[in-house]
C-alpha cells in the first residue's frame, strides 16, 4: 500500500490537477458537499409542501418523493445523463450530471428529515409565534426551522455520509472520483489490486466512520443541552 501511495498518492488525492481536471478524493468530497448544500434548500421546500394543508402543494410533492425514494440512484444518474443534454441542448460533463443526480436524490431524503424535524417540535411553537403577530412564513423561517435544524444536525451529517458513498456511482459515467481513480491506478499497477482496493476501502471507512462518530457526538451533545434547558 505504501508503494502505491508513494507512486500515485498525489494522483489519488487530486487527480491530474493542476495540469488537468481535478479528481480523486478531493473531487469526491467536493461533489458530496456541493450536492448536500444544493439539495438542502430544495429539501426545505419539499418538506414545507409535504406538511402544507393545501393538497395542490402536498399531493404532487408527496408523489415525487415516493417516486424518487423508490428509484435506485443508478437510474437517476442515467436519467440525468441522457435528459440534461436534451434540456440544455449541450452535452453535460460528468461532474454536472452526477451533481444533478445527487441533488435530486438527496433532496427527497432531506425533505423527510426536515419534515420529521418540524413535526417533532411542539405545536405551541407555531401557535405562539402566530399569536405574537408573525405571519406563517415568518414564524416558520425564524421560529420553527431554526429549532428543527438544530435537532436535525446529526441526521444531516449522516446524510452527508450516505452522499459520500453515493458519489462512487459516478464511476459508471467515467467521473474521476476516488473509486474511478483507484481503478485507473490498478490499470497502471496490475500486480497490486489487493493493496489498491484495500486503500480505497480504508479511505471510505475512515471518512464515513469519522463522520458517523461526529454525528453521534452531536446527538449526545444536543441531548445534554436539551435536558439542561
Amino acid at each position: 500500500m505504501f508503494d502505491v501511495l508513494h507512486t500515485y498518492g498525489l494522483y489519488y488525492l487530486i487527480g491530474q490537477y493542476p495540469n488537468g481536471p481535478l479528481g480523486g478524493l478531493s473531487l469526491t468530497l467536493i461533489l458530496a458537499a456541493a450536492a448536500l448544500l444544493l439539495a438542502l434548500p430544495v429539501g426545505v421546500i419539499f418538506a414545507l409542501c409535504r406538511i402544507s394543508p393545501f393538497p395542490l402543494l402536498r399531493v404532487p410533492i408527496t408523489a415525487i418523493t415516493y417516486l424518487i425514494r423508490g428509484t435506485p440512484l443508478l437510474m437517476i444518474i442515467f436519467w440525468a445523463y441522457f435528459l440534461l443534454p436534451t434540456i440544455t441542448g449541450e452535452r453535460t460533463d460528468q461532474f454536472t450530471t452526477m451533481l444533478a443526480a445527487l441533488v435530486i436524490f438527496d433532496a427527497v431524503y432531506l425533505a423527510e428529515i426536515i419534515r420529521a424535524g418540524i413535526l417533532s417540535l411542539p405545536k405551541g411553537q407555531m401557535e405562539c409565534a402566530r399569536a405574537l403577530g408573525l405571519s406563517y412564513v415568518s414564524a416558520m423561517a425564524f421560529v420553527v426551522l431554526p429549532q428543527a435544524f438544530r435537532n436535525m444536525l446529526p441526521s444531516l451529517v449522516n446524510q452527508f455520509v450516505s452522499t459520500v458513498k453515493e458519489t462512487s456511482l459516478g464511476y459508471i459515467i467515467s467521473l474521476s472520483e476516488v473509486s474511478f481513480i483507484a481503478s485507473q491506478i490498478n490499470t497502471m499497477m496490475p500486480t497490486k489490486p489487493g493493496e489498491i482496493y484495500a486503500m480505497l476501502g480504508l479511505t471510505y471507512f475512515v471518512m464515513c466512520f469519522s463522520l458517523s462518530r461526529f454525528a453521534y457526538w452531536l446527538e449526545r451533545r444536543l441531548a445534554v443541552r436539551t435536558v439542561k434547558v
